[in-house]
């Protein structure tokens, strides 16, 4: 019987430093999650001389400036298709579909670090 108690007493002095190291990363993973954001819809504009996007929501009115530089990742993806493309920025169009992810500045700019081209399927 003393033997079962120490075994349990060792097995919790053990395993609880253990789980609050795992919900500390826990806590430290959604917290860069929630800084990451995301908006997506239609090029409306672009200007290559600011390195901008304007991209107006699917549905809606709604517009945001998406600033991106040579550190932004662009590439290409069909709908369903697991096959991604690099391209480059020449290759956004106006009227391209768009996914991009990155942060929020105080003036409602997103630094993208990512740009998606969505294409349609054939």
């Amino acid at each position: 019987m003393l033997k079962k108690v120490l075994v349990l007493l060792l097995a919790s002095v053990v395993a609880f430093p253990l789980a609050t190291t795992m919900f500390g990363q826990d806590a430290a993973t959604k917290e860069k999650m929630a800084k990451q954001a995301r908006w997506e819809g239609h090029v409306v504009r672009s200007n290559k001389d600011k390195s901008t996007l304007t991209v107006r929501k699917v549905g809606s009115s709604d517009e945001r400036t998406v600033m991106y530089d040579d550190s932004t990742h662009w590439v290409s993806q069909e709908h369903g298709s697991k096959k991604v493309n690099d391209i480059t920025s020449g290759d956004v169009k106006d009227g391209d579909r768009v996914i991009c992810t990155g942060t929020w500045d105080k003036d409602g700019v997103l630094h993208a670090n990512l740009i998606s081209k969505r294409l349609t399927g054939m």
